[in-house]
């Protein structure tokens, strides 16, 4: 079981990594706040001080077009936003 699904780099999550030290990532639904953290470490060598998770649901939408009704489904996940100790970061984009 992969507990870190993919880092979320959007332009909400960068301003709070350079004022708050807090990193954002998309991870596994069944994964609890020990796990998240432990992956986090073991994953970028960081120590975490805490971890503060979001679970969002699948959001249906229903669209009336000329061709009939179309139906779609964006899945649901789990956000956890994870603030690191002082004077540590991560950096996503040095493999690019």
């Amino acid at each position: 079981m992969s507990i870190l699904i993919k880092p979320i780099i959007t332009e909400k999550i960068t301003n709070d990594s350079e004022l708050n030290n807090r990193y954002g990532f998309v991870v596994n639904k069944n994964a609890n706040k020990i796990q998240i953290k432990a992956a986090v470490e073991t994953t970028y060598g960081v120590s975490v001080e805490a971890v503060r998770t979001m679970n969002y649901p699948t959001q249906r939408t229903t669209k009336y077009t000329k061709k009939g009704m179309s139906e779609a489904v964006k899945g649901g996940y789990k956000k956890a936003i994870v603030q690191l100790a002082e004077g540590e970061t991560i950096d996503f984009y040095n493999n690019i």
